[in-house]
């Protein structure tokens, strides 16, 4: 008589960078890995405001799950959102897009599920403003883009046809930096002539931060360079403003000194701020866990919960020595925890060494040949600085078609200023209203 000796259960929660890459690092290891994730891709999220500007196509950043992981045999994919988490069963409760209910039994717990736009207390920004973290926002806003030049060209007046031509971004972090570049340069090159009534070039880009510096996070040097190089594309920058209301015709900001100004733009662009999913705070009550201000789960320097040594989390939800939401601590954090789990599997170690971040640098990029890099002692910006951009981020890309088409889509923005991933398609919102039109 044989012996079936069932395999130890790992769920990861979570396909982004951190839940991909524990998933692999368990590839050979003797057990059985359920990845759970809302949706079905596994997206490049640092390029999301390129899909958004139209340089490159959704499929060049978003790669489906099952085709990533088709080699690993010990893995299966759902398709679910994780809810709740039953610590004492060892259980996570999941929800199918249709409604059902999964429930997920576990040996070892994988928490890599990121984070959600934040604004900060007033939610009902979202509806005129959406923010960039999934392949829903990104196309969201291409579209709120290209239909703001369209529904210019057949505005009634010079007043609604300004408001349609103003367009303005929440936060000065490298998201909203690029956006505006990408904006401007949309403007000025990519619809320079392609409209009778309007001079596309004419466009306003207005960029608010609450600080006193864009991208603040890089150092004095490196921001002092980026509002430079900003400022010379068109972007007006607004420092110093928090933001108290939007609505469909615009916003409202306050600056130090208390007093409001009121902006009329038709197309706003949240780019600040971030926090935890729900399942987050799920989890903390569930372990005791202890969270900071943005919903982060505390975690030891193993990446475990206290008090729970088979639940990890990883990326951007966790809170460890303040370090930074970047894709570069998503991966090498995931890659640690499934380490450690492999090892401590395969009997090789007792207790893992602490987790240590390699800081391999940040980046945003500008405009055409224009990025700034930093990484260590190493600032770049310009011309070089876009190269070391290039270099970074084809080497994170993943999958082969992925990385070509990529090269061959920005060797054409970059030679010629145009963009083939234009297409979008409009809402019940924007649809016209059907029967004769008003008199």
């Amino acid at each position: 008589m044989q012996d079936h000796v069932t395999p130890r259960r790992v769920v990861i929660l979570g396909g982004g960078f951190a839940g991909l890459f524990a998933a692999r690092a368990l590839r050979k290891s003797p057990v059985a890995v359920t990845l759970v994730d809302r949706r079905a891709h596994h997206l490049f999220q640092p390029l999301l405001y390129q899909c958004a500007s139209g340089i490159l196509s959704e499929g060049q950043i978003a790669q489906p799950l099952r085709g990533v992981l088709r080699r690993h045999h010990n893995v299966r994919c759902v398709l679910a959102e994780a809810t709740d988490v039953d610590a004492g069963a060892r259980t996570v409760r999941a929800q199918r897009p249709g409604g059902g209910i999964v429930q997920l039994p576990y040996d070892d717990l994988i928490v890599a599920v990121g984070m959600r736009q934040s604004y900060f207390g007033h939610d009902e920004f979202a509806a005129h403003a959406p923010g960039m973290k999934t392949l829903d926002d990104a196309l969201d806003i291409r579209r709120r883009i290209y239909r703001a030049f369209e529904m210019a060209e057949t505005a009634a007046n010079d007043r609604e046809r300004q408001q349609w031509l103003t367009f303005a971004l929440v936060g000065g972090g490298p998201t909203g930096v690029e956006l505006a570049g990408q904006i401007r340069e949309i403007a000025g090159h990519t619809l320079d002539r392609e409209f009778q009534k309007i001079e596309s070039a004419h466009a306003r880009v207005l960029l608010f931060e609450g600080s006193d510096a864009v991208l603040g996070a890089f150092g004095p040097p490196l921001a002092h360079r980026a509002a430079r190089t900003l400022r010379h594309l068109g972007v007006e920058l607004h420092l110093g403003t928090r933001v108290t209301d939007i609505d469909a015709h615009g916003l409202t900001v306050r600056d130090h000194q208390g007093g409001t100004t009121r902006f009329g733009a038709r197309t706003v662009l949240w780019t600040a701020g971030v926090e935890a999913p729900p399942i987050a705070a799920a989890l903390a009550r569930a372990t005791g866990a202890e969270q900071d201000r943005a919903g982060r789960i505390l975690v030891e320097p193993d990446l475990t919960v206290p008090g729970h040594p088979e639940i990890r989390v990883t990326g951007d939800v966790m809170s460890l020595n303040h370090l930074p939401g970047l894709a570069e601590v998503a991966m090498q954090s995931g890659a640690y925890a499934g380490r450690a789990l492999r090892h401590q599997v395969e009997g090789r170690a007792k207790k893992p060494k602490p987790f240590k971040y390699v800081d391999l640098g940040s980046a945003a990029y500008i405009a055409r040949g224009r990025a700034v890099v930093k990484a260590g002692p190493l600032h770049l910006s310009g011309f070089t600085g876009w190269l070391a951009w290039l270099f970074i981020h084809l080497a994170f890309l993943t999958g082969f078609r992925n990385r070509l088409g990529a090269v061959l889509s920005w060797s054409v923005v970059f030679a010629t200023g145009s963009r083939r991933e234009r297409a979008f398609t409009l809402t019940d919102n924007d649809a016209p209203a059907a029967g004769p039109p008003p008199q």
